[in-house]
């Protein structure tokens, strides 16, 4: 089977390759970006409301930023463990139809 380029597989009306084993870096990336925006945001809406509570959100912000990127990094893994055994039984299915 030959390899197709990551736009080629993009407008490939089979689905038989997966595009998002490719791209998941990618979508990690944006997920951490987005937790530090996220975060970022968060301390700004804390210090709009109140200095203090500005304040304990800016301490507690490293925490929220981690849990952003944790939660980031859970769902990009399971996206993977789902495509990983998708192609890990289609290997099955050839394997058990060449040696029927």
């Amino acid at each position: 089977m030959e390899e197709k380029s990551t736009l080629a597989m993009l407008f490939d009306m089979s689905f038989t390759e997966f595009v998002t084993t490719r791209v998941i870096r990618f979508l990690f990336i944006i997920g951490i970006f987005l937790g530090g925006v996220g975060t970022l945001s968060a301390i700004a809406r804390a210090f709009h409301s109140g200095f203090f509570r500005g304040l304990i959100v800016l301490i507690l912000s490293p925490l929220l930023f981690l849990l952003y990127v944790l939660i980031s990094r859970i769902w990009c893994e399971i996206v993977m463990v789902v495509f990983r055994i998708a192609e890990n039984t289609s290997r099955l299915v050839e394997q058990g139809k060449k040696s029927a």
